[in-house]
């Protein structure tokens, strides 16, 4: 068996040979914004979000996810649980997630919908307004019709788009819903890492009124790229309520969600999934007797 670990443009390798499989992980730095998702769910803890130093005079850089090459199993969760599609996993050529194939890990839905009866052929609000460079618009002057293509599975739904928008067109469901919140007491003076490091124009922003930051939650993702780049314990509190993902059963994704929301939305969910097993089986029974 050989390992390797290398980095090449912006992307960090992985690559294990084991006798005719070949297993390759990739994290394009580009399209990584450094939070956290990864390194929590990651079951092998072979991934790392770290804080980087910051340079006197500069502003803060975002934090940077590392993998520890011989714990990595290639399962793909990393992939799964990404939303802006930063890691992919390929064995033997082919992109694959082997913990959603195998149906014991979800993946996250990513849902855009563009009425484009409504778009105008000369606006691209949108594309210009998208702060990850996900969306193109064509349009067609002689027939007056728009496409707007936009790579879902890079989109983590921070509805910038959707508030550009002048025609009320483009609509975005969230991934995950939530709460951040800033501790003032607890934020060291002039700091303002979390703002430098947050992917999402607006999500945080600096007031003219007071000079502190505030959090809108309209555009939030919360990814928590801005609690590890965060140099005070304490000073942003994050949690998640709701995960918008594909159904699953697992235990894996169970002791994901443990470490992804608060324990109160976790039973939640748990509960919810027993319900609907619950109904399902009563169907049956249901339609046994019919028979």
């Amino acid at each position: 068996m050989r390992i390797r670990k290398s980095e090449a443009g912006n992307c960090l390798i992985i690559e294990r040979t084991q006798h005719a499989k070949k297993y390759r992980l990739v994290i394009d730095r580009k399209l990584c914004v450094g939070c956290e998702l990864c390194s929590l769910v990651c079951p092998r803890e072979a991934l790392e979000t770290k804080r980087q130093l910051k340079q006197r005079g500069q502003k803060a850089a975002c934090p940077t996810v590392d993998v520890e090459e011989t714990k990595c199993d290639y399962c793909g969760i990393c992939s799964a649980i990404c939303p802006f599609g930063a890691a992919q996993v390929n064995i033997d050529g082919r992109d694959v997630e082997v913990v959603v194939e195998k149906e014991s890990f979800p993946q996250l839905i990513h849902e855009i919908s563009v009425d484009t009866e409504k778009c105008p052929p000369d606006c691209v609000e949108c594309e210009k307004a998208c702060p990850l460079e996900i969306i193109s618009v064509k349009s067609n002057p002689k027939t007056k019709s728009v496409i707007v293509d936009a790579q879902e599975e890079k989109c983590p739904a921070c509805h910038i788009c959707e508030a550009k928008c002048p025609e009320d067109a483009i609509h975005i469901r969230n991934i995950f819903t939530g709460k951040l919140k800033i501790n003032r007491e607890k934020c060291p003076s002039s700091c303002q890492d979390c703002l430098d490091v947050c992917p999402i124009p607006n999500a945080l922003y600096l007031s003219d009124k007071d000079g502190k930051i505030y959090v809108n939650e309209q555009f939030c993702t919360y990814c928590g790229a801005c609690r590890i780049a965060c140099p005070e314990e304490g000073a942003l509190e994050l949690s998640r309520a709701t995960i918008y993902h594909t159904p699953v059963r697992s235990g894996a994704w169970n002791k994901a969600l443990e470490k992804l929301t608060s324990t109160t939305e976790m039973t939640k969910e748990l509960r919810g999934k027993g319900r609907k097993r619950t109904m399902e089986a009563v169907k049956r029974r249901m339609m046994e007797r019919k028979k």
